[in-house]
């Protein structure tokens, strides 16, 4: 009871996690600049992402447009967009890899033992996942905050930490939680293995031990 309840935890954390992710991937709310203007009354707030740059107007109107060449980005960005990319297909198939070794899965009747590999592997994947994206959000938030106290930076080119990067943070770690979950039900499964196979051992020995016993005062009395 406890362990399918372990597991269903653990899929839950991993699921919205990979969620997360292809969220994080596809939002262009990584970086956010907000200023006003002193005599004209605009409100106007750049998003930049991955993959496009958007322009909101007043609240009402946005504006997207992809980025043309690649080389336009910055490195930050550059980088955290193959980390991403990555991330999200290891987080898909450590989900994927997590529902095949769960416990009400019926996969060609495998054992217990398989079973707890199957999640083990499952857990590194996401695990693996959770760093990758940690390590992308990280660098772009890193990026953001240095320009924003560097005095030779221009005002209007400096940045502020967007939206994605909070939901990446929250992202990779249910990612990490769900790996953690599914690595320490494989060793609850690997010492429950060991004792299920230790306790037999004794079991023959106490027996042969007993009916030494009983023969030995059997033969005395019919000796007798």
């Amino acid at each position: 009871m406890v362990g399918g309840a372990l597991q269903i935890a653990g899929l839950l954390a991993g699921g919205i996690g990979m969620i997360g992710t292809f969220a994080v991937t596809g939002m262009p709310q990584w970086r956010a600049s907000a200023f006003i203007e002193s005599n004209i009354i605009v409100f106007e707030t750049i998003w930049e992402g991955l993959w496009m740059h958007c322009i909101r107007q007043a609240h009402i109107r946005v504006q997207c447009k992809v980025y043309d060449p690649v080389l336009t980005l910055s490195p930050d960005l550059q980088a955290s967009r193959g980390l991403m990319c990555a991330g999200s297909v290891l987080s898909f198939l450590a989900f994927v890899v997590a529902v095949i070794g769960m416990k009400c899965t019926w996969c060609a009747q495998s054992s217990w033992p398989t079973k707890g590999y199957i999640l083990l592997m499952a857990g590194l994947l996401f695990i693996l996942s959770g760093a990758v994206e940690l390590i992308s959000v990280c660098w772009v938030a890193n990026t953001i905050i240095s320009d924003f106290y560097n005095p030779m930076v221009n005002f209007a080119q400096k940045r502020e930490l967007g939206e994605a990067l909070y939901l990446g943070w929250v992202s990779a770690l249910c990612l990490i939680a769900a790996g953690a979950i599914c690595c320490s039900f494989c060793c609850c499964c690997e010492k429950t293995r060991s004792y299920g196979y230790s306790t037999p051992t004794h079991y023959p020995a106490h027996s042969q031990h007993l009916h030494g016993k009983t023969e030995s005062s059997y033969s005395k009395s019919q000796y007798v």
